[in-house]
């Protein structure tokens, strides 16, 4: 997936003439802490909260301020795990997305990034989690997907986690059975460290629930 494609055209941006005021409201009405600056097409930067606390004239135009993040933005052709790296590495709340000639398109608000991933990892599917741990160099996802495809199962998604100065790794699969002690067996069977399991389904697994409550504290 591309940054264009997650693009939200639903928080407006701001323009150079409108006020600290403008800002503060239009921050606390799409809940973000983070809103892009363009004049007409060109952009010129990301307007931060903390930009805002030393200010006491409300009337003061944003074009003004001193902006602490330098040109933080993807372009649209950038791949979405790009996006992800600047959320998490700047902190943002909204990533704004150019085109080619450096022309602001539109941002990516956290939500809708919240949601791919939701999506990506398949939180709102029941099924089976396996929380694998292993020495990279038996990192095998196809032999691990074997594992599971021997019992009529499917590797919904899976991700790793790893650990600094440590070549030891976690790798988390999500699966579509409920029922994984067959797939679980399987794993001892080839000397897999199975560090933990959840069992989901749709009666009991209250998930979805947990991480929309978690993504309802976050935009706050």
């Amino acid at each position: 997936m591309l940054a264009s494609e997650l693009i939200s055209n639903a928080i407006p941006p701001l323009h150079t003439s409108d006020t600290i005021q403008k800002a503060v409201s239009r921050m606390i009405e799409f809940r973000v802490r983070h809103l892009p600056i363009v004049n007409e097409e060109q952009f010129l930067g990301v307007l931060a909260e903390t930009d805002l606390l030393s200010e006491t004239d409300t009337q003061t135009a944003v074009g003004a301020l001193g902006l602490s993040l330098i040109n933080p933005y993807v372009l649209e052709e950038q791949h979405i795990y790009d996006v992800i790296r600047l959320f998490h590495d700047q902190q943002l709340t909204i990533v704004p997305v150019l085109d080619n000639k450096k022309n602001y398109v539109g941002a990516i608000p956290i939500n809708a990034m919240n949601q791919y991933f939701a999506a990506l990892t398949g939180v709102g599917q029941p099924g089976g989690i396996i929380v694998l741990e292993i020495n990279n160099k038996n990192n095998s996802l196809a032999h691990m997907a074997q594992v599971v495809e021997s019992d009529n199962a499917q590797v919904l998604s899976s991700y790793v986690r790893t650990f600094p100065d440590s070549t030891r790794m976690e790798v988390t699969l999500k699966v579509n059975k409920q029922d994984i002690s067959a797939i679980i067996a399987t794993f001892l069977r080839y000397e897999y460290d199975v560090k933990a399991t959840f069992n989901h389904t749709d009666n009991n697994d209250n998930s979805m629930d947990r991480y929309d409550s978690l993504m309802n504290y976050l935009n706050l």
